[in-house]
């Protein structure tokens, strides 16, 4: 017990705390000062298979805006899927861009097809689906779904694939 508890006492002291200057001078643009609003703007990159048709998956369960009304918080999950043509979203640009709506009144409807907006803007997508679901207010759950579809664009055939078994009907004796 003693030697326990003088190991957590020596690798307490070797901790450094994480205030003071210097200690975030090395972070880039998109995270050297955790108090300033967040950005409204979101950064891509080059997609690394162009060629082929994928669809990229997000969940952003930390959503928040506020009622324009009342101005109470609204929380939501947002799910992101697209399939990208010439670029991808940087995933902390996208953070900071979502975070940019916590403190803004905006209606379900209009500040879901203003990120849908802003994502093909920013992306040109081939395809893009925003399912934003809000959390229960006066006892209504409220799910928006927008979707933009590039001209021309149309999707390759499904392909039906076997499903296999789940690891737990393998793992457990019957």
């Amino acid at each position: 017990m003693k030697s326990r508890t003088k190991k957590e006492t020596s690798s307490t002291k070797r901790a450094k705390p994480l205030t003071g200057k210097g200690v975030t001078s090395g972070l880039s643009v998109l995270g050297d000062r955790p108090t300033r609003p967040a950005a409204k703007s979101m950064e891509s990159f080059p997609n690394p298979q162009r060629e082929r048709d994928y669809v990229i998956h997000m969940q952003i369960p930390e959503f928040t805006c506020l009622c324009p009304k009342t101005g109470q918080p609204d929380f939501a999950t947002l799910y992101l899927d697209y399939i990208p043509d010439r670029k991808c979203v940087e995933l902390k640009s996208l953070k900071l861009y979502i975070w940019s709506f916590r403190n803004e009144g905006k209606f379900h409807e209009a500040v879901s097809n203003e990120i849908l907006d802003d994502l093909v803007a920013l992306l040109s997508p081939r395809f893009a689906r925003l399912t934003a679901k809000f959390w229960v207010r006066g006892g209504i759950f409220t799910t928006v779904v927008a979707e933009h579809r590039a001209k021309g664009w149309k999707p390759q055939p499904a392909v039906e694939v076997a499903r296999f078994a789940d690891e737990k009907s393998v793992t457990e004796r019957h």
